[in-house]
C-alpha cells in the first residue's frame, strides 16, 4: 500500500521524466500534477471534489495582473537579444577596461547586471556574454576556469536585481508588493556585483596571468 509520505518522492521523480522525455516545463508541471492527483483519488488520499476548484485556480492564474510582467519581460530579453544590445555593452565596456587587469571580466560583470536590470531574464545575458566574450577571453590569456565562471557567475545576477522575475513569483506567493520586493532587493544586488568585482580583483593581484590585461593593439581607439 502507497503512503502519503512516498507521494511527493514520485511526484518529484515524475516530474524528471517528463523533463527528459523533452515536454516543455509547463506542461510536465501541469501533466504531473493531474496525474498524481487521479492517482491520489484512486488510493482515496483525495476526494474527487478537489479537481472542482480547478478551472477557477487556472482562470485566477491566467487573470492575475502581477503576472503579466513574466511574458512581457521575457519578451524583452528575447528582443534584446536579437537587437545585438549585449554585443554593444561588451564592446563599449571591453574598450573602456581594457587596460586593467581583469577588465574584460569586469566588463562581463557589469554587463550582466545592467541586462539583468533591463530584462530580467538569464537567458539573453548569458547566451550572448558566453557566444561574445569567452572566446575573446580565452584568446588573450583569460584562465578558462575563471572565463567561463565570470560568465556564469554574471548571469546570476539577474535572479537578485530589479527587476526580477523571481521577486515577482515571490511577491505573488508572499502577498507582498512588487515595489517593497524590488526595494529588499536593490542592497543586496548591488553587494553582489561589488563582490564579484572584489573577486576579480584579488584574483589579478595574487594570479595575474589568469586575468590579464588586453594588448595595446587589441583595443581599438575610443572615438568619442
Amino acid at each position: 500500500m502507497i503512503s502519503h509520505e512516498i507521494m511527493a518522492p514520485l511526484m518529484f521523480g515524475g516530474l524528471i521524466l517528463f523533463l527528459l522525455i523533452g515536454y516543455p516545463a509547463a506542461f510536465s508541471l501541469s501533466a504531473v500534477g493531474l496525474f498524481f492527483a487521479i492517482f491520489g483519488i484512486q488510493l482515496g488520499f483525495f476526494q474527487p471534489s478537489f479537481l472542482q476548484a480547478l478551472p477557477d485556480r487556472v482562470f485566477g492564474i491566467l487573470s492575475n495582473d502581477l503576472l503579466l510582467a513574466i511574458p512581457f519581460f521575457t519578451f524583452m530579453g528575447a528582443i534584446l537579444e536579437r537587437c545585438g544590445l549585449a554585443e554593444d555593452l561588451l564592446e563599449g565596456l571591453g574598450q573602456l577596461f581594457g587596460p586593467v587587469r581583469g577588465g574584460l571580466a569586469y566588463a562581463v560583470i557589469l554587463v550582466g547586471a545592467v541586462l539583468g536590470a533591463i530584462t530580467g531574464t538569464v537567458a539573453a545575458s548569458v547566451i550572448a556574454m558566453g557566444l561574445i566574450s569567452l572566446p575573446v577571453m580565452l584568446r588573450y590569456g583569460y584562465n578558462p576556469r575563471i572565463a567561463t565562471g565570470v560568465i556564469a557567475a554574471s548571469g546570476t545576477i539577474t535572479q537578485l536585481i530589479p527587476p526580477s522575475l523571481v521577486l515577482v513569483i515571490l511577491a505573488d506567493q508572499l502577498g507582498k508588493s512588487v515595489g517593497d520586493m524590488y526595494a529588499g532587493a536593490i542592497g543586496p544586488s548591488i553587494i553582489q556585483v561589488l563582490l564579484f568585482c572584489l573577486f576579480i580583483f584579488m584574483v589579478s593581484v595574487i594570479k595575474p596571468e589568469y586575468v590579464p590585461a588586453l594588448p595595446k593593439e587589441a583595443r581599438p581607439p575610443i572615438n568619442w
